[in-house]
């Protein structure tokens, strides 16, 4: 029997995929081999180690927008492999995300090499209890509800406290400020007033008003953050599209009577933003069968599984023709969910650059915020060194 070896990212918001890997061994007759399975950092620590040794020879790993450009050596581009009609009913600007800067391919009028095939666009929405509060319209209002509603085992808010969660967040509210990370050939742009301003917003809701968790740092990624709202232990919180699942059962969502959702806040440049990007799929040059992992590839970023990634799971699908499809099925708070997603992927989406060295910049950006949100450094301070270090990544 012919098999194909695979890389899939974990986690309550993915493992759905699961679900619909036999229907493509039925299909074909190929045998799938999940060789790993994790979390998402985990997943890409685990593909920095394999991709190019011997233990890399995968046959299609899941990836992601921002982080596909630090493994572009070892994938293969899919240029000549797919035609302009299989791309045609995908969303262009996901495609634009799914290359990576090549000399060629930008002669050519493309924006770099095709490396992946797009999953979803993930962006974050804001997820509130509407019996406690209506949506906060700025952050300021935002906070003062947190305080007024937390309590012995309630917390105003909650974000993940480490790793490209945390990063994420003060990403969100350095650009709700008015800044950005980078400026022209990727110069450092945070150190600024914008940059301060989020960073004092993150020390005031953990230190100060202490409205988040205490053992925020410790214990709340994505998973926990997502999970301790539908318990009913959070006032409000950013999720992701694809842990709507979860939200729309009872038996997974205790406040399934109770919560709404919205676009972001405005910050204090009056701006709305929200951390976004793209799960993927990716062949490395490494593969036994790059047929075989094309052909899984096309199957799970199908049409049939696009639709019951976004059904099912609520991940937003990335072929134009599904996301109508959603968005015609869907009614009260399930449709109210949609347009903030399009409202937010249209208007307010950040999406980090690209580049093969990201992932040690969002390192390094990470450990700064969560030192100036402790309050172990003053976020001045904290910014001076995390863009000594990012310049020094950069060289």
């Amino acid at each position: 029997m012919k098999e194909l070896r695979i890389a899939l990212i974990g986690g309550p918001q993915y493992d759905g995929l699961r679900e619909l890997l036999p229907a493509f061994e039925q299909q074909t007759g190929y045998h799938l081999r999940v060789d790993v399975k994790l979390p998402h950092v985990e997943l890409n620590e685990r593909m920095a180690e394999d991709l190019g040794t011997e233990h890399g020879r995968y046959d299609l790993i899941s990836t992601h927008t921002k982080y596909c450009p630090s493994q572009a050596e070892h994938l293969h581009s899919l240029d000549d492999w797919v035609t302009a009609d299989d791309l045609s009913d995908f969303v262009p600007r996901v495609l634009e995300m799914c290359r990576v800067a090549d000399p060629q391919s930008e002669a050519k009028g493309l924006n770099g090499k095709l490396m992946q095939l797009p999953r979803n666009l993930d962006a974050r929405l804001l997820f509130y209890r509407a019996d406690l509060i209506r949506a906060p319209q700025t952050w300021d209002e935002a906070a003062a509800q947190m305080v007024k509603h937390k309590r012995e085992g309630f917390f105003g808010f909650a974000f993940p406290g480490r790793h490209s969660g945390l990063f994420g967040t003060f990403y969100e509210l350095l650009g709700m400020a008015g800044g950005d990370l980078f400026g022209a050939d990727l110069r450092p742009t945070f150190n600024s007033e914008a940059g301060e301003w989020a960073l004092s917003f993150l020390h005031r809701l953990h230190c100060i008003d202490r409205v988040t968790p205490p053992d925020l740092i410790e214990n709340w990624y994505y998973d926990e953050v997502s999970e301790r709202f539908r318990k009913g232990e959070v006032l409000m919180v950013g999720d992701w599209p694809g842990f709507y699942g979860l939200y729309q059962k009872r038996e997974t969502c205790a406040v399934f009577d109770q919560f709404e959702v919205a676009v972001h806040p405005a910050g204090p440049a009056g701006l709305r933003r929200a951390y976004a990007g793209g799960h993927s799929f990716a062949i490395p040059r490494a593969a036994r069968d790059p047929e075989g992992g094309l052909a899984l590839a096309q199957y799970l970023t199908s049409p049939e599984v696009q639709w019951h990634e976004a059904s099912a799971g609520g991940h937003t699908p990335v072929r134009k023709s599904i996301f109508e499809k959603v968005k015609a099925a869907q009614t009260g708070r399930d449709a109210r969910r949609m347009a903030a997603l399009e409202e937010t992927i249209h208007h307010y989406a950040m999406i980090p650059p690209k580049f093969a060295r990201y992932p040690l910049v969002e390192d390094i950006l990470w450990a700064g915020v969560q030192s100036a949100m402790t309050g172990e450094r003053i976020p001045k301070e904290a910014l001076a060194l995390m863009e000594r270090q990012v310049q020094e990544v950069l060289k």
